[in-house]
């Protein structure tokens, strides 16, 4: 399992097989030209459950989740197990 906390506050915990899932970096690979399959890599990433509380931190009084913030959000998880990695 691999923890971590963005420097928003968000608290999350990915099991290690999410990230040696063939299927996220086929999905990652494909979001570069379609930025459509964005969810799906979350999902992927981080379950359905997490993605739900991630999408809910970051809610605006608005009722929006900006896309903007869930993108940094997630290339913030992945800059974070790159440098977990690299200790």
């Amino acid at each position: 399992m691999i923890e971590g906390k963005t420097k928003s506050g968000f608290k999350y915990k990915i099991p290690k097989e999410n990230l040696d899932n063939y299927e996220l970096v086929e999905i990652i690979a494909e979001a570069q030209e379609n930025p459509l399959l964005f969810p799906k890599m979350v999902n992927l990433l981080l379950g359905k459950e997490q993605t739900e509380k991630l999408k809910e931190h970051l809610r605006n009084e608005n009722g929006i989740v900006s896309t903007e913030k869930m993108s940094q959000e997630i290339m913030e998880i992945f800059e974070n197990q790159k440098e977990t990695k690299n200790s």
